[in-house]
This record gives C-alpha cells, structure tokens and sequence, in this order.
C-alpha cells in the first residue's frame, strides 16, 4: 500500500485516498489521469473498501482499459482487474443487455451493427416508407437518429426543429424496427437501451446499484448525455461516483459529448469534491505556457494553471509557407533533419491538422522523399471489404435473423441470387416472424428463386450445425471452404493476394479468441475502434487529425494548416459554441508535444479546388511573442511573404477594396467583395451583375474601377 502511495504526488494522492461521495478530479492534460484512476482502483481493493468484482470502472477505448487492465497488475501483483467490470462504455452496456436482453425484447445472441450496417437500415427504412434518399441522405438521416438516442429521445417523443428532422423523425420508428427484426443493436442503443432500462426497471436499478459500491469513470468530458445518465443511475444513492476529466479537452461534441455535464456534476451533487491535478509531467514549459495562452480565453471555463515538471524548453517555431504543398515539404525536410541529428526517434514524430482531407499533399510529400509514414483514420482493417464479409458470414451463422449481414454475402461469390429473390426472402420470413432460413425451409419462397437458395441455405444450416463443434478458426475455416470465398478472393491478382493476406490477419484474431464462444468474439470485434489499432511501438512518424490524438504524446509535434476556415473550422465561426471547442481542439493538439512543437500555416490554400490566400488562425495570434520563434503575420491591404528558398519578401499593394464598383471587358458591371495581395498582383472577388461571383488577377483581367476611362 505504502508502495501504491509513495509514487504519486500529493494531488494524485489526495484523488486516491478520498473519502466516499462524489468526486470530479480535473486532470489537465499529461498530469496522470490514468495512473490515478488505476491506483483510485488499486487503493479500494487493497484497502478492502470494496472487492474488485463490486467495482464499475469506464473507459473510453479498449486501448485504455487494456493499459489499466496491465497496470492494476502491476500496482497489486494480482490480476484483480479480472473480476472487475472494466471496460469501454459500450462494453460494459453490451454486457448489461446480454443478461437482461429478454427484458427489451431480443435474445442474448443479438448483433451489434457498425455505421455502414446502419446506413444499410436506414436505406431498407427510406425504401419501405417510400422516401427518396436522393433528397433525404440516408448518413445524415442517421446521424438525427444517433443524436437522438445519445439525448434519451425515443421516437415517440422525437421533436423535429426543421422539415429534414421531420422526415428522419418519421424513419426513426422504422429504423429501430427494422433492427429488432434483425435481433440487432446499434452502438448508440448499447448506451441508451441501458439508459432507458435501469429508468423504467426498478428492480434491475436497485440490484446493479448494491452491486456496485464505487463507479469510476475516465474522460467525463467526453461524455453525453446517455453516458451521464447512466452513471447516475449506477452510483444510486451511495454516490459514490468519481469522475476524472478536463473540460479544456472536451473535442467530440460531434460525436453527441455534451461538456456541459461537468456542470450538470455539480448541480445533481451538491457535495461533490474538486480535485484538480496541475503538475504536468509530459511537456515543457513553455509549451504549457503556449497551451495555457489559447485556451484561457475560452468563456466560462473551469480555471487550472499547469505546472510543468521539466522547465524552460525550446521555443515553440511559427512558420507561413506559400502552399499546402510547400508546407508538406517543410515537414518532410525538418523532419529528416530532426532524425539525421539523432533529435528524435521517427516513432516519436507526429504531424497533426484538422480534417482527414488534409493529409494528402503530406502523404504526397513523404512518398516523394521516400520516407515511411503511419496514417491514422485511414481505412480500418475491421472496416476493409473482405474482413467485412467474412464477419457477416460468421454473423449469419450466430445470429440467422441478421438479414442486413444475409445480404452482404448471400450472393458473395455470386450465386445466382438476386435482389429480387433476396427480398422474397425477407418478405416471407417478415410477414411469418421467422428467420430467411427458417422461410426458406418451410417452403415458403417458390420457383425460381427457392432453387437459386437451395445450395446456399443447404451450407448455412450445415455452418449453424457446426456452430456447437468447431472453435471460431476451424468454423471460419469450414465457412471460407465451402462457400467459395477462398477462391472468389485469391482470384490470381495482387489485390486478391492483398485482401486474401487480411483475412489470414483475421484469421489469426480468431484463432486467438481460443474457445470464446462466438457471440463473445462478434462482440469484441464489433466494439474495436481506429485508436485501439495504434502501434505505439512503430518506429516512423505518425500522421493523425487532432481529434485522433487525443491521449497520445510525441516528442516533436507539428500542426499544419492552421488558418481561418480550418482552424478554426469554417463551420464555428457563427457560433460561440462551437468555436470555443475548436479552441479546445488547438489546446489538445499543443499539448500532445513533449520537447518540440511546430505551427504551420500556408500563405495560400486551396479550397473547393481552387487557391485563394488565406488568413492565419487566430490561435496563433494569441501566442506570446517570447514564446515563439518566428511571427504569425496579420493579413492587411499589404501582404508581405518570404519565400522559403529564397527568404526575400514579396509586395503586392492593394488596388481595389470591398465595396468599388468595377467593369471588367467580358463580364460586364460588379462590385469588389474581397481582395487579396499575392505576389506581385492582387486577387480580386468581384460579383457581376450578369456572371455572378468570379475571382480575378488584376494585373492580367483588365479589372477597372467605374470611372476609369469608361
């Protein structure tokens, strides 16, 4: 015990060793949140004030159960965490409802649905209600859907705002039928099924709430609101609940994360105890201090000072380049200097920017060097076609109601079963309340289309028969074997060897689930996510959005396109909100670098295909100059920029501003919107009576202003 203490410091301490009730534990960034929610655990099970198996501890990602899983190993020499309920959000509700299914009407086998198993749903809904999903996408129709049921919204008291939400109100009712008929979850029903579940079940309430005497949970910030109900509802009246977290990294409002729920924490408990962690053991600090300057002025904001614990530190380097494309060689060359001057290891260098579309020009720029590289958030191995298919396969096998994964692979390899004969099918295990086996078996699809599923039904009985005798390897085995699967993709070409070398990666996920019962393995597989795919230990540098480093630390960082529009987002910029989380999101990003950090920002960036000059962020306007080496410049009627290979300053002075009235020789009469120095000449926005909105050269158009020898 002395041990578990002595290695913390007395902030940590305090956290660890307080009394019951609740308590929020404001973590800033690299000050050990995960060390002290693990001892927080390691402490109530040595101390004896609650057996691991009485102990709910949450997650965000398998990743970070995984280490806290390692690490209550390593604080108690014993595998406690074994008995505990560890896990992710949507593990921990998964495992909820695999007991009490009957209970929300499914079986304990039901499926858990991806986003594009759900896009799926929300087609066949659209297409059963007679909805065009040309005019009514169907992603966006579900992204109204999930944030409904990450608010508690059930259909019956949806409340559209607009004629859209309208619409996607009358598909929601639909949509979650439409998943019961498949026996099936979606992610967002893990959390809000539960949710629903302990309101309305008293009984269930009470007995999970003895069961668990203490709820932890890590990253409260990133919760929402069905996440937040939840963990009311287990702490019960004990309140034993403690909650780590950091507003000021609150980045995934997008994703239903409701930040507000720090308030609402203090509201719902009147005692709830603030603890806040400020020593800071990853960056320096001057990067703290750089970190601290941003997001200090965010309104309203739970005020922590961070203390490094190495000081001083290099400057943070500011640097405009004239392009996207010159901003990616940048990076490549410095970080091929870093590395030659044995600064940093590859592995420990990243490269972060806002949008995935921003990684093009710099996986261009490190394949032209030559220089190997990780992308994250590029296509997930869990997300690639063939491993898609052949989970569907082992879907239909556990789960012979699943008619979305049934149509994945009914005629994968194609067997002569079309969409026609596929919907006869369904229609008649539908109108029956049966499975599509089960329909065709009773004879109920006939002629043509009875004879094109004759061989494939045959082998799908023959699979659920071998469910019971063969482990998830050997079963997958069998399923790649029989159905022609194997063939259809090693089909002699290098893709087919590419995807066919996949599946014996996913082979060997199987095999390693040893005898897990195969609802288990669907079950883990499903709740994989892009940052539990990582490899820390990968020795090149990382390419990754900001919103996909979160939790992650670099020893050299850079940030790139760091302008208006882009950081922050143009879609903030009209709303306080919204801006305020972008702020949050360039605070997120700072402090991922432990030694060295580097903004970066184009002179002129390309949008919408086509170039135009582009204001720096105004993030890097509220960095101190003694911060910082090199200045952001601020956009005036004269632009000076200095070319990299050159270093000698290019002027253009403005001609024209918004307002003057101009004719141009094609166009005919306009009016000035915009106007930008560039170069030697200037970029003109003129709106034309006649040719609408065009973006011109002034030098080179014949631009003049009314007046002006006409």
């Amino acid at each position: 015990m002395l041990a578990l203490l002595e290695s913390l410091n007395s902030q940590q301490r305090a956290a660890v060793t307080c009394s019951d009730g609740p308590t929020l534990v404001l973590a800033g960034p690299g000050s050990g949140k995960t060390r002290v929610l693990t001892s927080r655990a390691a402490y109530l099970c040595l101390t004896q004030q609650a057996p691991a198996h009485r102990i709910f501890a949450v997650t965000f990602t398998n990743k970070a159960a995984r280490e806290m899983r390692d690490r209550l190993v390593s604080l108690t020499n014993s595998d406690i965490a074994r008995d505990m309920w560890l896990g992710t959000f949507h593990s921990l509700c998964a495992r909820i409802l695999r007991r009490e299914a009957p209970r929300i009407g499914l079986s304990s086998d039901f499926v858990i649905y991806d986003a594009s198993d759900q896009l799926q749903v929300v087609k066949a809904a659209l297409a059963d209600l007679n909805i065009d999903e040309k005019r009514y996408k169907p992603d966006a129709v579900r992204a109204v859907i999930s944030a409904a049921k990450n608010e508690l919204i059930a259909p019956e008291h949806f409340q559209p705002k607009t004629y859209f939400e309208e619409i996607a109100g009358r598909v929601y009712p639909r949509y979650n039928a439409i998943l019961r008929a498949n026996n099936a979850l979606d992610f967002d029903d893990l959390l809000a099924e539960t949710a629903w579940l302990l309101q309305r079940d008293q009984a269930l309430r009470e007995r999970l709430q003895a069961r668990f005497l203490h709820v932890l949970v890590d990253e409260f910030q990133d919760t929402n609101i069905a996440q937040y109900v939840l963990l009311k509802l287990l702490a019960g009246q004990r309140q034993n609940l403690f909650c780590v977290g950091d507003p000021d990294q609150g980045i995934y409002a997008w994703r239903g994360a409701d930040h507000r729920n720090v308030q609402r924490l203090q509201q719902d408990f009147p005692n709830l105890r603030v603890i806040a962690l400020q020593r800071n053991y990853r960056s320096t600090q001057v990067i703290l201090d750089a970190a601290m300057a941003v997001i200090r002025k965010n309104p309203n904001r739970v005020h922590i000072d961070l203390v490094a614990q190495r000081k001083g530190g290099q400057k943070i380097v500011v640097r405009e380049l004239f392009n996207e494309e010159e901003e990616a060689q940048y990076i490549v060359d410095t970080i091929a200097e870093i590395i030659r001057n044995r600064q940093a290891e590859p592995g420990e260098i990243a490269v972060m920017y806002r949008t995935n579309a921003q990684s093009r020009p710099l996986e261009e720029a490190f394949v032209r060097a030559g220089v190997p590289y990780r992308l994250v958030g590029a296509t997930r191995f869990y997300a690639r076609r063939e491993i898609k298919d052949v989970i569907a396969y082992l879907r239909i096998v556990h789960n012979p109601a699943d008619t979305v994964s049934l149509q994945r692979v009914i005629n994968v390899p194609a067997r002569g079963i079309g969409e026609k004969t596929f919907r006869q099918l369904e229609l008649a295990a539908r109108e029956h309340g049966i499975t599509p086996l089960e329909a065709y078996q009773r004879g109920l699809v006939e002629g043509r289309a009875a004879k094109a599923l004759g061989e494939f039904c045959q082998l799908w009985a023959q699979w659920i028969r071998l469910r019971v005798e063969l482990n998830i390897r050997q079963l997958l085995d069998h399923i790649l074997q029989t159905s022609g699967y194997l063939e259809f993709v090693r089909d002699g070409t290098e893709e087919g060897e590419d995807r066919w070398g996949n599946i014996l990666e996913f082979r060997a996920v199987a095999a390693s689930a040893g005898d897990m019962m195969l609802g288990d393995f669907l079950n883990e597989v499903a709740l994989v996510s892009d940052v539990d795919n990582y490899d820390e230990n990968a020795n090149v540098p990382t390419l990754l959005t900001l919103h996909a480093a979160k939790g992650l630390e670099f020893r050299v960082v850079f940030i790139a396109g760091l302008t208006e529009g882009v950081l922050p987002h143009s879609r903030s910029l009209d709303d306080p909100e919204e801006l305020a989380e972008e702020r949050r999101l360039m605070y997120v990003g700072i402090t991922r670098a432990k030694e060295q950090l580097y903004l970066l920002y184009p002179f002129r960036r390309a949008q919408w295909g086509e170039s135009d000059v582009a204001e720096p962020s105004r993030f890097l306007l509220d960095l101190p100059p003694e911060l910082i080496e090199g200045m952001p410049s601020q956009r005036k009627s004269q632009t000076s920029w200095t070319s990299p290979a050159s270093g000698r300053p290019r002027t253009a002075s403005a001609q024209f501003k918004p307002g003057d009235r101009v004719i141009h020789p094609r166009f005919g009469k306009g009016i000035v919107l915009r106007s930008f120095p560039v170069r030697d000449d200037e970029e003109v926005e003129v709106f034309f009576v006649e040719a609408g909105s065009k973006r011109l050269s002034a030098a080179l158009s014949g631009l003049k202003k009314v007046g002006e020898d006409d």
